[in-house]
Formats: C-alpha cells, sequence, structure tokens
C-alpha cells in the first residue's frame, strides 16, 4: 500500500484504477490511499495525470477500470454532488451574477438549509478564510487572492470530508501564492479535513504536504514525506524534479564494508566504488553487486570542492560560473566529460575562480545510489 500511517483510516482509495483517453493510457493501475485528515499532493509536469486522477474522485470522470472509495463506499455510480467532497478549481468558478454572500451560501440553499443556519454559517466561513464585510461584493470587484478565498469558503460550507484542489494557487502571483500556501495548510490543520492537492510545482508541494505522490506518465514514481522525496529518491526522474539535483550516470566496480569510527564494519549500505565517464567516486547504497550500472544523485549542497582529491574520490572539474545571492552562493562547474554540476554554499570560503581546476567529492552517505533501470516507480 501507500505508506497510510497504521492508526489513520484511509478516507479514499483508488484501487487498480486505469484511465484512457482513446488511445491515451492516461493514468495506469493506480493503487493509492489517502488518509483521513492528511494532506496530500499530486505532483508532476504537465500531461502526467494528476488532474485526471483528481476528477476521477471528484466524479467529473469515469474511471476505465478499478475501484473509486469515499469513506469505505464505492462512488463509481454515483453522480459528483452526491459524494462527500469539494472541489476548488484554478478558475475559481464563482458565479458572477451573486454576491460573495450568495456565492458561499449556494451550496446550502439547493440543500434546503434553514435561512438562519445558512447565515450562520456563511458568516463562519467567511470568518475563517478572512473575508468578512465582503458579503455584497461580486466577483469581478475581487482581487485574484480574494476570489481564490471565496472559492475555498463555497467548497467548504457543505462540510465535505475531503477538499480537493486542483491547482488552486496557479492564477496567482508569486508573493501571494507564498501567503496562500501558509493560509491553505492552516485552515487544513484548524478543519482537520483531507485536502488532495495537485500542482507542478514543486517548492509549492515540499511547502504544504503531509505526503507527496510524484507522478509521471501516469504512475506514482515516489510516495513518501517530503523529506524522504526530497533526500532519498527512489527513480531519476524524482531526483530530478524534486529540487535541484547533480545526477552522474556510471557503473559499480567494487562493492565494500563501510567502517565506523573505530574502524569496524557497520551494518546497513554497502561503500560503492562506482566508476563514471570523469573519473571515480564513492557512495553508499543496498543491493548493488560489481556491473550494476547505477545513477548517483548528490544534491548542490551536499557536494565538496577541493584543490586536492579525497579519499575514493577522483572526479577533475573546473569552475565556470559564480552566482551570489545573499547568503548563498551557488558556483556552476564542468567535468572532464562536460557535465554541468552545481555546488551550493551558504557560507562561501572557498576562493573559487572562473576556469580554476579543482575535484569534486562527498560524503558517501549524503549520495543516494539509483539503478539504472529504476525508471519508472510503482503505483503504491
Amino acid at each position: 500500500m501507500c505508506g497510510v500511517d497504521a492508526l489513520s483510516e484511509a478516507i479514499v482509495s483508488l484501487k487498480n484504477v486505469e484511465k484512457w483517453f482513446g488511445d491515451n493510457h492516461v493514468v495506469r493501475n493506480m493503487n493509492l490511499d489517502i488518509a483521513e485528515g492528511e494532506f496530500l499532493t499530486l505532483l508532476g509536469p504537465s500531461g502526467c495525470g494528476k488532474t485526471t486522477t483528481l476528477r476521477m474522485i471528484a466524479g467529473f470522470e469515469d474511471a476505465t477500470e478499478g475501484t473509486i472509495l469515499v469513506e469505505g463506499e464505492r462512488v463509481e455510480d454515483k453522480e459528483p454532488f452526491q459524494r462527500d467532497v469539494n472541489t476548488v478549481f484554478q478558475n475559481y468558478s464563482l458565479f458572477p451574477h451573486m454576491t460573495v454572500y450568495d456565492n458561499v451560501a449556494y451550496g446550502p440553499s439547493i440543500r434546503k438549509t434553514p435561512k438562519a443556519e445558512i447565515r450562520e454559517r456563511v458568516k463562519e466561513m467567511l470568518d475563517m478564510v478572512q473575508m468578512s464585510g465582503y458579503e455584497k461584493r461580486k466577483p469581478d470587484e475581487l482581487s485574484g487572492g480574494q476570489k481564490q478565498r471565496v472559492a475555498i469558503a463555497r467548497a467548504l460550507i457543505n462540510r465535505p470530508r475531503v477538499l480537493l484542489l486542483d491547482e488552486p494557487l496557479g492564477a496567482l502571483d508569486l508573493k501571494l501564492r507564498k501567503q496562500m500556501q501558509i493560509e491553505l495548510k492552516r485552515l487544513q490543520k484548524k478543519l482537520g479535513i483531507t485536502f488532495v492537492y495537485v500542482t507542478h510545482d514543486q517548492e509549492e508541494a515540499m511547502t504544504m504536504s503531509d505526503r507527496i505522490a510524484v507522478m509521471k506518465d501516469g504512475v506514482i514514481e515516489q510516495i513518501g514525506r517530503p523529506a524522504e522525496i526530497y533526500r532519498r529518491p527512489k527513480t531519476r526522474f524524482v531526483a530530478d524534479f524534486i529540487g535541484e539535483s547533480n545526477i552522474f550516470e556510471g557503473v559499480v566496480e567494487h562493492v565494500g564494508d563501510r567502517t565506523g569510527a573505530d574502524g569496524s564494519a557497520s551494518g546497513g549500505a554497502r561503500l560503492l566504488g562506482i566508476r563514471l565517464g570523469a573519473g571515480r567516486v564513492s557512495a553508499c547504497g543496498e543491493g548493488f553487486s560489481a556491473g550494476d550500472r547505477v545513477y548517483v544523485s548528490v544534491r548542490p549542497e551536499s557536494l565538496c570542492v577541493s584543490r586536492e582529491k579525497a579519499e575514493g574520490f577522483d572526479l577533475p572539474a573546473s569552475v565556470t560560473d559564480t552566482v551570489y545571492m545573499g547568503t548563498l552562493t551557488k558556483i556552476l562547474l564542468r567535468t572532464a566529460d562536460g557535465q554541468e554540476v552545481k555546488y551550493s554554499r551558504f557560507e562561501q570560503e572557498e576562493d573559487l575562480r572562473e576556469s580554476m581546476g579543482v575535484y569534486l567529492c562527498w560524503q558517501p552517505e549524503k549520495a543516494v545510489v539509483i539503478p539504472a533501470e529504476a525508471e519508472r516507480g510503482e503505483s503504491r
């Protein structure tokens, strides 16, 4: 399964779900459990199937095959309004002829909720999204961030168990988007509602999510907590898509034991000697043998640069550019076989000048070794 906390029940489950549009296989054998009260993000590039997955949960698309459960009940034959889920879209979908009050009150109104209760609930929702005092305005009198808050209030007033959000911040400017990220996470924690969020913005996903499901070509490549996804990517695609990473391709030359501070062999991952096109490096990994083709992923902040070779490393490079960004310095280097390498430091002590020759290294346990055949993960 997908790693849902054993103490939390899955409120949404997808079992062997497939989706075809003609000859286009958009979602492939997806198995996914979403825990009650969690903030789960479907993250991936355009066309990877994340929005289609969200729309199948909402009922706006039918699965070609498989089963979708909400609160343990199959929903394939239920209309969207019969499912205990609500959706917030990127374009807000507010009724332009209605006031803010009427937009938010629309859901309970069509459910014949008493007017006094509607007034109380609308006030509660507008207070929650910090839109009190805007009740009489029309959508065209609101900013993008204000429209987004009204759309969220309208979705939440029906008290859904699950809120689906399809790139809801995509139309906002950068500063407002970052502000709304914090507000959405605060709101989700306060309400305890399950949020299923779709985005292609990996920074947004890392900021907001309890778990992230990284998708590519209709398949979940990896699912886990943000720190796990960042530090231990399982495929080259995930390593490359989440944050910045230097990815080297090579072949395992030898496998040895790691040694502790006292010189004794330590358990767990083995120390791998890996031959690259431009030299040799060391990294820690499990389940590898001499001759295996691998990728080695190293984050820019985990890289080390020196004028001398480090033990277990022979990877020469030259400095091509330096970019100062306040407390952070980014340095670009190029290896002998032409690969560009990114190196980051918060405090830059090395006097690295353009065209200077250096050697690259890292702590072996800071690198992630990925089997070359692990081009695609599995839905979990």
